[in-house]
């Protein structure tokens, strides 16, 4: 695939690719959009993560139950 961009763009993929020992400008963009893009867009979530968060829960729930819990509380459990 080919893009056309103008030269300003082009110098600093230039520079991007250097800086980062990159291949190609095609993976200076890519390095842009990695550095730069949740500005814009959220990544998505990997099912790694996910797996992460439900076991974390359960061990929660396992421990603790469902019951709620005070402002007050809360606030001793996350400043120790």
């Amino acid at each position: 695939m080919s893009i056309t961009v103008e030269d300003y763009t082009s110098k600093v993929l230039g520079v991007v690719k250097e800086k980062y020992a990159l291949k190609d400008k095609g993976n200076a963009l890519d390095k842009i959009v990695d550095l730069y893009g949740e500005n814009f867009i959220e990544r998505e979530v990997s099912e790694e993560v996910i797996k992460e968060l439900i076991e974390d829960s359960e061990r929660h729930i396992k421990k603790h139950g469902f019951k709620g819990t005070t402002i007050k509380n809360l606030r001793k459990e996350i400043e120790g």
